[in-house]
């Protein structure tokens, strides 16, 4: 009986050893986040009003940090994704777009780190997204300057985001100057992520053509994109950029869904196939290695 109890014991702690470790959360900032002027008090919750589906929004996010998430170690293959929540860089939809991502990434054995970025905008800056790129670049470097503390692979650290996030991602891809000037050895690492995934982005395009500042070249990382052609908030920018993309031959994969809308993140409940965005983007992620355990 002994024994059989001492099995058991060392079996649950093995298991236990495999499970995920606690999410630990980083400042981005080792002071005041670049450009600081205002105080927008603490951050809170927004009570839905209206219509509007019952989700957490986030705003008000003056220390902006990241929390990494990762996965139970026998599943870790030293790829990471920073997620990028949407919300019209107003607020931050910090669950289905956002923890509940970084939950899926850890099932792939990818490591989380959900981005915790600036919002509401703040006024007068150019460009109007300055605060949250100065974030999203802040972040890519950091988890890079940190890859073998949290056993990472420094050239697979990919960026993830929705909506408004999605526009931080691809400007995180596609602009190729740091938005701040560095202040520590941190941001010596690369601010560029090596893959992107974008889930319905905004504001790519103006009356139906890519905006200029939004121009791949050869040199951009591999491109994943999904929405839905019903998508009233932002339809058309996905496939200019598409086809921007193509024509500077970038590895590129596209999925435009009949129907979905807008803003489901990781809800499987809408529909609509727009449900199975994360399955294609695992198929993607898988086909591009990154699934693989790094050497």
């Amino acid at each position: 009986m002994k024994r059989a109890r001492f099995a058991v014991l060392v079996m649950l702690g093995f298991t236990a050893s495999l499970a995920a470790a606690e999410p630990t959360v980083v400042k981005l900032w080792p002071g005041k986040a670049p450009g600081e002027t205002k105080d927008f008090g603490p951050e809170k919750f927004l009570e839905a009003k209206g219509k509007q589906v019952q989700v957490k929004r986030l705003t008000d996010v003056s220390e902006p940090t990241i929390t990494v998430y990762a996965p139970p170690k026998d599943k870790a293959n030293g790829t990471a994704v920073v997620v990028a929540p949407g919300g019209g860089y107003s607020i931050l939809a910090i669950e289905h777009e956002g923890t509940q991502t970084c939950h899926w990434l850890n099932d792939l054995g990818v490591t989380a780190v959900l981005l915790k970025y600036r919002v509401p905008r703040r006024p007068g800056q150019k460009p109007e997204n300055l605060a949250a790129l100065q974030d999203a670049q802040r972040a890519i470097s950091l988890v890079r300057s940190r890859a073998a503390e949290w056993g990472i692979d420094p050239n697979r650290i990919g960026m993830l985001g929705f909506s408004a996030g999605g526009n931080l991602t691809a400007c995180a891809t596609l602009f190729d100057k740091r938005s701040y000037d560095p202040i520590d050895d941190a941001d010596k690492a690369s601010h560029t992520p090596s893959f992107a995934a974008l889930i319905y982005p905004a504001y790519l395009s103006e009356n139906g053509a890519l905006k200029p500042e939004y121009t791949p070249t050869k040199e951009t990382a591999p491109v994943f994109m999904a929405g839905s052609s019903d998508d009233k908030v932002c339809n058309e920018g996905m496939p200019v950029l598409y086809l921007a993309l193509k024509k500077a031959n970038v590895p590129t994969e596209m999925h435009l869904f009949a129907t979905g809308g807008h803003g489901y993140g990781m809800n499987k409940n809408i529909p609509s196939n727009a449900r199975t965005w994360p399955d294609r983007c695992a198929d993607w992620l898988e086909t591009q290695g990154l699934l693989k355990t790094a050497k």
